[in-house]
């Protein structure tokens, strides 16, 4: 990936990424998704996502629809351990369409945008950025909360594909329009990205992330540290992003990090410090109503039984522990490092592969209780997807790719709409 920046050092790097950007850059064309459509005149991408936004909704609610009703005939269903969630779904929404898109952390979502703020807080388990931004716009639905943070993820999902669609060019060489649609369809490929349309925080927090990658790209750092800050109040993982983005800091610089290089680098990416910020800021808000400055993670460990551990010894646990669906759900996390490691070996490339290491190995060292939401946090790990898109290149390889992807997320997605929900959340 990246070849644009074969070359560690020098104009080279910096040629690549001036054609990438220009290969990205092109707009004004009519393209097949928006011929005799009225986002025809929208300037690319922009024709091309809300395209793709639309037609995966409607793809993904129409199969959603098709199973649920298939299901209602099989006897037991749904499951015994589901039925609270089924309740719960229907008290959303009698619109399967719409109800599928929520379940179990989705309605603790939902219970901290309408917890009153005047008196104390009672749960300290979640960040509160994606619950947050849901208040001032529910009173715009008629009071939904629900509707809002369903809202909330699918405008985020629609930036997050536009963001895709830059970042993704761009890393992929300047190969043009054609590799930046590769990259946001191998994104929407991965495993369980049919989350990204769920009431969930996922898209919100792939969205940041891609965002503040695609400014670091452009050395537009202080746009990268207001996004960085918003992002690691998203998700307890978030202000770690904060490591890859000062290794695209340094690489910029030609790796060079000695006293010399000192001034230049705090100046230029002193808007860095807002990511772990943002997290602070969450400590605060725990300080202030519950004394505790680290009141989330003891909610986690009392609610979850979560405590830090080798991730290693997680995986081992899970391949060696006798349950099959354990063991897939690190398989998966496994195979998705290995691609990780292959594709994004370059120097150029560290960045966005020890951002995949921390996406896998930091849930993993929460210890077995992170089995159940594994292949949920996987799907934060987006440079995965655009390697593969690199590799869809090879003449053959795009078909079959793309088959197989389909053919797994088609089948996590009916185990999701079957209420056996737990296999991935």
């Amino acid at each position: 990936m990246a070849e644009e920046r074969r070359a560690d050092a020098g104009g080279t790097a910096e040629a690549g990424r001036a054609g990438g950007l220009r290969g990205v850059a092109r707009s004004g064309r009519t393209r097949w998704w928006s011929r005799g459509s009225p986002v025809r005149r929208l300037p690319e991408p922009w024709g091309f996502v809300l395209a793709v936004f639309a037609g995966s909704k409607l793809v993904l609610s129409l199969i959603g629809v098709l199973v649920l009703t298939a299901w209602d005939g099989v006897p037991g269903a749904p499951p015994p351990g589901e039925t609270s969630m089924r309740a719960q779904q229907d008290a959303i929404s009698p619109h399967r369409w719409f109800s599928l898109w929520f379940a179990w952390d989705s309605f603790l979502y939902e219970h901290l945008a309408r917890l009153p703020l005047d008196r104390p807080w009672p749960d300290f388990g979640f960040p509160l950025l994606y619950p947050f931004l849901a208040r001032p716009i529910a009173p715009l639905l008629g009071g939904h909360t629900a509707w809002a943070l369903l809202l909330v993820s699918n405008v985020a999902l629609v930036f997050q594909l536009y963001y895709a669609y830059r970042l993704g060019g761009l890393l992929l060489g300047g190969a043009g329009p054609a590799g930046s649609r590769r990259a946001v369809r191998y994104l929407l490929l991965l495993p369980t990205a049919f989350l990204f349309q769920a009431a969930l925080t996922e898209s919100l927090f792939v969205c940041l992330t891609l965002a503040a990658f695609w400014y670091a790209e452009r050395s537009r750092w202080l746009l990268v540290g207001v996004v960085g800050y918003f992002l690691a109040m998203s998700r307890s993982v978030g202000f770690l992003v904060v490591v890859p983005l000062t290794l695209v800091l340094l690489r910029e610089h030609g790796w060079r990090a000695g006293p010399r290089a000192w001034p230049r680098l705090l100046r230029q990416g002193w808007p860095l410090l807002l990511v772990p910020a943002g997290w602070l800021t969450f400590m605060a808000f725990c300080r202030w109503q519950s004394g505790d400055w680290f009141a989330y993670q003891h909610a986690q460990e009392t609610g979850w039984g979560i405590r830090l551990q080798s991730p290693l010894g997680t995986a081992a646990s899970a391949l060696t522990g006798g349950n099959s669906a354990d063991a897939l759900r690190v398989w998966i996390a496994v195979a998705m490092l290995a691609v990780a490691v292959v594709g994004l070996r370059r120097r150029a490339d560290w960045p966005y592969l020890v951002y995949t290491l921390v996406m896998v190995l930091v849930p993993l060292s929460m210890g077995p209780p992170v089995y159940k939401s594994l292949l949920r946090y996987l799907l934060a790990a987006f440079p995965v997807a655009f390697v593969l898109a690199r590799w869809a290149r090879l003449p053959g390889l795009d078909g079959w790719l793309t088959a197989a992807l389909t053919l797994l997320q088609g089948a996590l997605f009916a185990v999701w709409l079957t209420y056996w929900t737990h296999l991935i959340i």
